[in-house]
């Protein structure tokens, strides 16, 4: 969907706005507020509810973390699954490097996983050829792009295999990234295309921003551009919205400007040309997340942690379906599938923030725990994510509660 009306400047302030976790925040709040007025086209909201889903969230909290040392949710925590520390591997390859080019590597590594990260569908899986073990969905992909990472498929250069530049990434086909990511017809990976396609336009973004990423069209090249004595949190998504928003494959614009995961809603208000749109921005906020840490390792502390919202994906949408947070109006709703641009599924996922920001308080007060010791990304890792999780497995052996058609890029 294109807006043109107005000129460049009104397109560009429009934008401006639609780029911050305060117009996610607000215009989510609305979308609550008018559901629990019974405005609502697609849902019903129990606050009653709430407290049951914040007690789920804290006993699986309890569960994953008995000492409540509870790590941020993040890319990074997906490298651990079967227990292995994939971390401590990467970090013993990059052994003889200073902090920063250490930095710039594990960047590398957090924006090409999170891109590929979106869902692999019920029937894909990656078998670990190092430990035998086999992953799914999120787990993975995650441990299929470390590989990949490892092995040198996103640089171009074979002296320097752990690292991602542009000119690897845009030559990058459906078979390259099938064969690292082991799919086959009886293997199927959702999205493969999509995902490729999807790389080769982070490539060009690279090449296009050298003042950022440098002339070899780095990823790291964030590190530089936002290291300091220390760095805000909505800073460093600001900066990622401002340099790879024209990755996203969706086609939404406002006056040839991209928005990404951004998509038009009817009831949402705002000013100039940012009236009708609900911005979410979910995978540069899960990206935000996964950055976190690799600039803490490197000595640049991370401020501002709850700018960041809640993620609008399935999982902790679900716990909210599965939970009775949410009710269809139609329960035959469940039976169709939706795209990610419906404005049902919009609806559900901007729900979805602002129920979250009024969970994670609850789970506090469960756990016993302040916001300094449990910031929202750690209340989402938990958390909310595995409680949404746990329960789609219970209920439907995995699946979300909503079917959404996806290029494997939102969802």
């Amino acid at each position: 969907m294109t807006i043109s009306t107005g000129t460049g400047t009104d397109s560009a302030v429009a934008v401006g706005i639609l780029r911050s976790t305060g117009a996610v925040r607000e215009r989510a709040e609305f979308l609550l507020c008018r559901a629990r007025a019974g405005e609502s086209r697609w849902f019903v909201v129990d606050d009653d509810a709430l407290a049951q889903a914040a007690d789920l969230v804290a006993d699986v909290t309890r569960t994953r973390y008995p000492d409540l040392a509870i790590p941020y949710h993040s890319r990074w925590r997906h490298f651990e699954a079967g227990g292995v520390d994939r971390t401590a591997d990467l970090r013993a390859r990059l052994a003889g490097l200073d902090a920063a080019a250490q930095a710039r590597a594990m960047i590398d590594l957090a924006v090409v996983s999170v891109l590929l990260d979106a869902g692999a569908g019920p029937d894909w899986g990656y078998t670990e050829p190092i430990t035998g073990q086999r992953f799914t969905r999120s787990e993975g992909l995650g441990v299929a792009s470390w590989h990949a990472f490892a092995d040198g498929l996103f640089s171009s250069d074979p002296a320097q295999p752990w690292q991602v530049d542009a000119a690897a990434l845009r030559a990058i086909d459906d078979a390259a990234l099938g064969r690292a990511f082991q799919a086959a017809p009886d293997n199927p990976l959702v999205g493969l295309s999509g995902r490729v396609q999807l790389l080769r336009r982070l490539g060009a973004a690279l090449d296009d921003r050298p003042e950022v990423f440098g002339p070899q069209g780095r990823p790291g090249g964030l590190f530089d551009v936002l290291a300091g004595p220390e760095v805000h949190a909505h800073d460093i998504l600001v900066r990622l919205l401002g340099t790879l928003s024209g990755v996203w494959l969706a086609d939404n614009d406002i006056g040839g400007i991209p928005l990404g995961d951004c998509w038009p809603h009817p009831a949402v208000p705002g000013p100039g040309l940012s009236r009708g749109w609900m911005p979410f921005h979910k995978l540069s906020q899960w990206l935000t997340y996964s950055l976190l840490e690799p600039f803490e390792w490197a000595g640049v502390p991370v401020t501002g942690l709850d700018a960041l919202t809640g993620l609008p994906e399935y999982r902790n949408g679900g716990l909210l379906l599965d939970t009775g947070v949410l009710r269809l109006r139609d329960p035959s709703a469940a039976d169709r599938t939706w795209s990610v641009a419906d404005e049902l599924v919009v609806e559900w996922r901007a729900l979805t923030v602002a129920l979250l920001d009024e969970l994670a308080p609850l789970v506090r007060t469960a756990l016993g725990l302040d916001s300094a010791a449990l910031p929202l990304a750690c209340v989402l890792e938990g958390g909310t994510w595995a409680a949404g999780r746990t329960l789609a497995q219970q209920l439907r052996a995995g699946n979300p509660p909503l079917s959404i058609s996806s290029d494997g890029t939102v969802f």
